[in-house]
């Protein structure tokens, strides 16, 4: 059947249209599309650049070199011979490459793109069915199709196929694709399979009564609703979310564990929660469901009063990739999956577009400013999957990940950004972030022309012309940010310890305006504007230290600080001393000073920032055991810009209650060792960082690890500098039942070098404990050596690790 495409703007912009295909119920306020803010701006412009000249070629290049597109070539030729490997759900990173590739193609058009897009598409055409089913880790070999799938389609979606999951960002990028070039061939698949799954997928008798394992094509059917006007495609997408709670599968992980309309907390695995909240916002909007709007502001309330972190990240355990309990906000262990920021982004736009406070953009920029950007490097080739807030030097940025759902979620995402700055209710125009550009608006039908000048992240200065206006009076609605109205974010998780007071102030046309913000957060100016006019704003932008709620145990006795939107934390290439054992000032001095950062990355480029300085005091034990404390100078540079000089320790929450300080220890022969291990691992320095878990539930550690191994032996030795005498050992085990892929090992020995270079056996021990979450140490035969080797039987079905292993 022939399809009317309705106008549309970008991404969820799409979904505020509604008037144009006769609804009432959109969401009430209309973002200005991307592709109608031009970014001329030092901060943003290199991001955006990044993005189109690494990021998405990058991506591309690795769905060719990990086997992504011979997946599709394979499904349009099934075979019983081929082995399916990989990820179920590996097709979307085609869509979502295909999709930021797109965004940056209506910003910067690229006919070289354009093409090889269109190959993609060859390629992707060819895998689908002929009933529009398209799901490679079925189709390639259906007789023995990926373990993930199941046996026939749809028997394992609320698992682990992830068959809605692919639709959903097949979708995404369809309409992007459509948007950025007027081709419908992306469109007519990502139909042709939206069709296959309402036809199949549903409560009707016949039908598969699944809901999505891994939410996103909720919102995806609702942007396909609003570009085709078929409202089938919206009715798929209400029955996704009014079932869940209702299908085989219950649980928190997946959000299935009761009707979404009854939850209350956030829970489960990040990022398909976030999803899932921005696709009912998606479905409040388009069918005025006042119950799915009350559901998500009780979520949003219990998000940003106990659950998300001072950088916007969401999701503090690796377990499940999950939210933890309310206030279990680790640094160490924090996932804050890049993904996860990304859909915390998406859910408070949507809520800004249902209730027009501020309160949700300044979520959006802590998330946007800090959580996010920092899961891609500047240069735009190295990622972060989890984002933690603090590191032994275990993490390093990766050019790609076998998962690789971060890498080209950040290349649609950054293409995007332009189309968060504006947004337009009948005679509002809303100031949302700032970034120089030039925007093109619609202030009820009529042109309005808008110019934004400043250096913010780096100073607090915004000038705001008016280069066109058609529309005669209309208001100005200029956010003013919490940070500068002292208030973190909007909860009391966390709040600004240092009794400071900044203030802003504004000016139209060079007159000083006494005008305060309203309840929504933003400062109103209503006048009858012409071209020439000029806002300019001023937002005091101090260093501030911050306390979280004391029931935040990780960080009792510590405080962050941040400057603007900016949080920062200190790195090991600034500090020439042990900053875990540093002493923050009670009245820090903190001066803010230019600064240039040489990345260590391919490029090796130099980037600009503002650093800040304070003083600090080092605490260490000697090695008489005597607390010795040293005067220093603590450097501080934006969290997102860490990791970009090598790895290495890193820290944003800084103690400054005695009671909280963990003095540097003196060298033990295990720190003063080499670690090797059977399989290469970059967390090997955890071994001997003198960190040991208070209990057996403590995941907050670095650790080793040898998972995905099961029933095999492994090992870890440490070479010490020269022959030592030892006699004692002690190791502490991880183990991450019930959840996780480690358990305590089946059995473990220790082994020394001899002479001959030969490993021999210790003797005179009596037993090897097994025991999780304590030590576990056993005295041997004094012996002499340069070589230590701690060897494990792993369990059969289970791998182990390891926090700390010392021997004496």
């Amino acid at each position: 059947m022939q399809r009317t495409l309705l106008p549309v703007l970008a991404s969820v912009a799409a979904l505020v249209c509604m008037a144009q295909s006769g609804s009432s119920h959109g969401y009430p306020i209309t973002p200005v599309a991307f592709t109608k803010v031009k970014v001329a701006d030092d901060f943003w412009g290199q991001r955006l650049r990044a993005s189109r000249e690494t990021t998405i070629p990058l991506a591309f290049s690795k769905c060719e070199e990990t086997q992504r597109y011979a997946n599709f070539e394979k499904a349009a030729h099934p075979s019983d011979a081929y082995k399916v490997g990989g990820f179920s759900f590996d097709d979307t990173d085609v869509y979502k490459t295909i999709e930021g590739a797109s965004y940056s193609l209506q910003t910067c058009s690229d006919e070289r793109m354009v093409a090889y897009i269109d190959s993609v598409l060859d390629i992707v055409a060819g895998a689908q069915e002929p009933d529009g089913y398209l799901y490679t880790a079925r189709t390639m070999n259906p007789k023995h199709p990926h373990e993930w799938s199941g046996t026939a389609r749809w028997v394992k979606e609320e698992d682990l196929s992830h068959e809605l999951y692919n639709l959903g960002h097949m979708i995404e990028g369809a309409v992007a694709h459509y948007q950025a070039t007027g081709s419908r061939k992306f469109l007519d698949i990502a139909c042709r399979y939206a069709d296959c799954v309402c036809r199949e997928v549903g409560p009707a008798a016949g039908q598969a009564c699944v809901v999505p394992g891994h939410q996103i094509a909720e919102m995806a059917l609702c942007k396909l609703y609003v570009l085709t006007g078929e409202k089938r495609y919206l009715d798929e997408a209400r029955f996704l979310l009014d079932y869940r709670g209702k299908t085989a599968i219950r649980n928190e992980y997946s959000q299935s564990h009761k009707p979404v309309v009854e939850q209350q907390e956030a829970v489960g695995h990040a990022v398909r929660a976030a999803y899932m909240y921005a696709g009912m916002a998606d479905v409040a909007a388009l069918t005025g469901d006042t119950a799915y709007v009350g559901a998500i502001d009780r979520i949003w309330e219990n998000i940003v009063s106990r659950k998300m972190y001072v950088t916007g990240g969401i999701g503090s355990t690796a377990s499940g990739e999950a939210f933890g309990k309310n206030y279990e906000l680790p640094n160490m262990s924090a996932y804050c999956e890049t993904c996860a920021a990304i859909g915390n982004v998406y859910v408070n736009y949507r809520l800004f577009l249902l209730h027009g406070e501020a309160k949700y953009y300044d979520v959006l920029e802590r998330a946007l400013y800090n959580g996010l950007i920092s899961g891609v490097s500047l240069d735009g080739g190295g990622f972060f999957y989890p984002n933690p807030l603090e590191s032994m030097g275990q993490h390093q940025r990766q050019p790609w990940f076998g998962c690789a759902c971060c890498p080209s979620n950040i290349a649609r995402f950054i293409p995007s950004l332009p189309g968060y700055v504006y947004a337009v209710n009948r005679r509002d125009v809303y100031v949302n972030l700032f970034m120089g550009n030039h925007a093109t608006l619609s202030v009820e039908g009529r042109t309005v022309e808008l110019e934004q000048q400043t250096r913010y992240p780096w100073d607090g200065d915004i000038a705001i012309k008016v280069t066109a206006n058609k529309a005669g009076q209309w208001a100005m609605k200029v956010r003013i940010p919490g940070w500068v109205r002292n208030q973190v974010v909007p909860s009391d998780l966390y709040a600004y310890s240092d009794g400071l007071r900044p203030k802003y102030n504004v000016e139209v046309n060079g007159i000083s305006m006494d005008v305060q913000p309203a309840s929504d957060g933003y400062l109103t100016i209503q006048r009858k504007w012409k071209k020439g006019d000029e806002v300019r704003l001023h937002l005091d932008m101090e260093p501030r230290t911050l306390k979280a709620h004391p029931s935040v145990e990780a960080n009792r006795g510590l405080v962050a600080i941040e400057r603007g939107p900016l949080v920062y934390c200190a790195e090991w290439p600034d500090n020439d001393f042990d900053i875990m054992g540093t002493l923050l000032n009670q009245e820090p001095r903190m001066v803010v000073e230019d600064a240039t950062l040489h990345a260590t990355d391919k490029q090796k480029a130099d980037y600009f920032m503002k650093v800040i300085k304070t003083d600090a005091q080092a605490l260490r034990f000697d090695e008489r055991g005597r607390l010795e404390a040293k005067d220093v100078c603590m450097t501080l540079i934006p969290y997102y810009a860490w990791c970009h000089r090598g790895s290495g320790k890193m820290r944003v929450w800084l103690t400054q209650d005695l009671s909280a300080s963990r003095p540097s220890m003196p060298p033990t022969l295990a720190s003063m060792s080499k670690a090797t291990a059977s399989s290469p691992s970059g967390a090997l320095s955890s071994l001997s960082d003198g960190l040991v878990p208070k209990d057996g539930d403590d995941r907050s550690l670095p650790y080793c690890h040898w998972w995905p191994k099961k029933n095999t032996t492994e090992w870890v030795e440490y070479l010490f500098l020269q022959a030592s005498t030892v006699k004692t050992t002690t190791v502490y085990w991880f183990d991450d039942a019930p959840w996780g892929g480690c358990r305590v090992p089946k059995a473990w020995r220790i082994f020394y070098k001899d002479a001959s270079g030969n490993w021999k056996p210790v003797t005179g021990v009596d037993n090897y404990p097994v025991a999780k979450g304590c030590a576990c140490s056993v005295d041997f035969e004094p012996v002499t050596t340069t070589a230590v080797r701690l060897e494990i039987n792993l369990p059969e079905e289970y791998s182990s690790g390891v926090f700390e292993w010392v021997v004496k």
